[in-house]
C-alpha cells in the first residue's frame, strides 16, 4: 500500500498515542472523525497497522535484567528451536538473522540466576552468546512514513 500524506499523518498520531480519539486525530490532520476511522480501518485491513498494545516496563514488574542473546544453532536444531522460542515467556523479541549466528533474541529476566537457567536451556539448540543491556538509547521510535 502506498502511504499518502494524510495516512502518514494519521500513523504519526497513532504512534505518538494510539489511545487518542479519531476526533482528536481528525482535528490534528484536518479531516472528519468518520474519515479518520475509515482510513484507520483500511490500514488495519491491509496490514499496515499490525495492532495496538500496552507497553509494560519489565523493571516495574520484577524483571531486573535485559539481555541480547544470539544463537548459532546446531545442525538439525534450528527448526525445533523456532518452535520452542514461541513458548519462552522471557523472549520479548526474536529475529532470524544472517551471519555466523542464526537467531538474535531480546530477553527479560528476573536476575542473574534466571539468566543462567535460561542459557542452560538453550544449550541443546546451539551455541549462545549473551550481552547484558546496560541502558536504552532509543525508546520505541516511531517508523517514519513520509
Amino acid at each position: 500500500m502506498q502511504i499518502d500524506t494524510l495516512n502518514a499523518k494519521i500513523l504519526k498520531c497513532l504512534q505518538e498515542n494510539a489511545r487518542q480519539s479519531n476526533a482528536e486525530i481528525g482535528r490534528k490532520v484536518g479531516i472528519s472523525s468518520p474519515a479518520v476511522s475509515e482510513r484507520i480501518k483500511k490500514m488495519e485491513d491491509l496490514g499496515v497497522i499490525e495492532g495496538y498494545k500496552a507497553l509494560v516496563s519489565p523493571f516495574e514488574i520484577g524483571y531486573q535484567l535485559k539481555a541480547i542473546i544470539t544463537l548459532r544453532a546446531f545442525m538439525g536444531k534450528l527448526k525445533p528451536f523456532l518452535n520452542k522460542v514461541k513458548s519462552l515467556d522471557e523472549v520479548v523479541n526474536c529475529y532470524r538473522i544472517t551471519g555466523d549466528e542464526n537467531i538474535v533474541m531480546e530477553v527479560v529476566l528476573k536476575d542473574h540466576k534466571h539468566l543462567e537457567a535460561f542459557i542452560d536451556d538453550l544449550i541443546i539448540y546451539g551455541e549462545s552468546k549473551t550481552q547484558i543491556v546496560l541502558s536504552r538509547i532509543i525508546k520505541h521510535k516511531a517508523i517514519k512514513t513520509i
